[in-house]
Parts: structure tokens; C-alpha cells; sequence
């Protein structure tokens, strides 16, 4: 059986393909319930964001309002006015989730790095798992409704926060992404069941574009009542990496 990790890279594009970019962006509409719940409705309605293929890197723009944007990194959260001054930074931005769970409220800081690392981690999906310290696994399939996806439980290193350290992704015949499972740790340990679908061909790359988020129930199942978070790419287009100078 071809190893699933394989399958799934040459399925959205291949590694060749991918390490030749360097940035991936998107037009995105953000909704769901828990930005009402967080106290940060419509925020992420109309916005565009940015991730890098190197390293965990994201930016949104504009950031709540014009001339303005935010960046994360797994130590760092910031709103950047856009001619470079910083407005307002965090460092260490996961050890003020301490003691969170599903109802309370987020300042700006913890929305930056929440989404930052979400976002990050829903575009470079599957590539990601080639980076330093990431440890996968092919697990029993799992059927959905009349079709067997194929299931990889990856570990994430220290160095790349998410979700949770460990994560389940769901691919079908094809290779494409269909699910990823996580517990949001920064919300007490929510699990959740995101659904991935609408995939589209950017520049030789294939992007979901369209994911919803459900909380699942006790036999794993989508409690499908709710959606807790919708994202749809609008646009979506690349970055590629700098050519390598020439030799003397």
C-alpha cells in the first residue's frame, strides 16, 4: 500500500512543486459561532492573509482597521501599522490562554495567535509534515458515509504550536484532504471535527477552499447543529520562492 503521507503530498501538488514557493495568499470570509462567543463577530468577514512555506508565519490585513495588520509567529504576536511601526506586541502568546476554556472572551493578542496558527496550519497542510520533528502514522481507516478515508495521526513538534500535539487528517481514495480532527487546547480541550472540501488547482497546488468546523460527539461523529467555525478561500494565489543566484 502506497505509504499515506506520500500520497496525500503528490495528491495537493507534490514537494517539488511546493518547495518552490515561498508564500501562499488568500482573499478568506471567516465566520461561526465561536467568534461570537470570543467576542469578535464578522473580524475575519472580508480580510486577506498571508502564511509562509518556510517557517510558522502568518499576517492578516487590514487588522481591525485600515493601515493596519497583525502578525504571528510561535513567540510572537503583534498589530503592525503598515509602514513597519509596531503597535502593539506579545511575547510567550500561548501562556495567556492559562485556564481558558470555550466561553472566555479574547483580547486582540489571543485572536492574532489563535488564528495565526489555525490559519497556518490549514494552508500548509499536508507539506508541513516533512518539517524537522513531526512524527505521522497511518491509523485504521475511517468510513464516512459511503465512502473509507484513509487516516494519518500526526504529532507536532514543540516548535510548531496548533491545536493540539496530536491530530488526526483524513484522506480519501485520491489522497485529498476530507477531515482533520484536533482538541483546541487553548479552549480547554474542545474536540473538533474540521471538514475540508471544494478543492481547487492553484498554480499546480490543491487547496481546500472551503472548511467547516463542527464539535464532534462521543462515537467521533459531527454534531452537524452547529458550525463552530466556517472558512472560504476567495482567492487564492502564490508567492514563488527566489531564484538561487547564479554560480560564478
Amino acid at each position: 500500500m502506497t505509504d499515506l503521507l506520500d500520497l496525500a503530498i503528490e495528491a495537493h501538488g507534490g514537494l517539488h512543486r511546493w518547495q518552490r514557493i515561498e508564500q501562499l495568499y488568500a482573499h478568506i470570509k471567516v465566520g461561526g459561532a465561536v467568534w461570537h462567543v470570543k467576542g469578535w463577530p464578522d473580524v475575519y468577514a472580508d480580510i486577506r492573509t498571508s502564511v509562509s512555506t518556510r517557517h510558522p508565519h502568518t499576517e492578516f490585513t487590514p487588522f481591525l482597521e485600515k493601515g493596519q495588520h497583525c502578525v504571528w509567529e510561535p513567540e510572537r504576536t503583534a498589530i503592525v501599522a503598515d509602514t513597519g511601526e509596531v503597535i502593539e506586541q506579545r511575547a510567550a502568546p500561548r501562556s495567556f490562554f492559562e485556564g481558558h476554556t470555550i466561553p472566555t472572551p479574547w483580547d486582540r493578542q489571543h485572536l492574532i495567535y489563535f488564528t495565526g496558527y489555525a490559519m497556518w496550519t490549514y494552508l500548509t497542510t499536508p507539506f508541513l509534515f516533512k518539517l524537522p520533528g513531526f512524527e505521522t502514522e497511518e491509523i485504521e481507516p475511517w468510513q464516512e458515509e459511503d465512502e473509507i478515508w484513509r487516516r494519518l495521526k500526526v504529532t507536532f513538534p514543540s516548535t510548531v504550536p496548533s491545536h493540539s500535539t496530536v491530530q488526526t487528517f483524513y484522506f480519501n481514495a485520491d489522497g485529498l484532504l476530507r477531515r482533520h480532527d484536533y482538541s483546541v487546547d487553548i479552549m480547554g480541550g474542545t474536540r473538533s471535527a474540521n471538514y475540508a472540501s471544494d478543492h481547487r488547482n492553484v498554480d499546480g497546488l490543491m487547496i481546500p477552499t472551503k472548511r467547516r468546523v463542527y464539535a464532534t460527539d462521543a462515537d467521533n461523529r459531527p454534531i452537524l447543529d452547529r458550525v463552530a467555525v466556517s472558512i472560504d478561500l476567495l482567492e487564492i494565489g502564490i508567492e514563488p520562492r527566489p531564484a538561487a543566484p547564479a554560480s560564478a
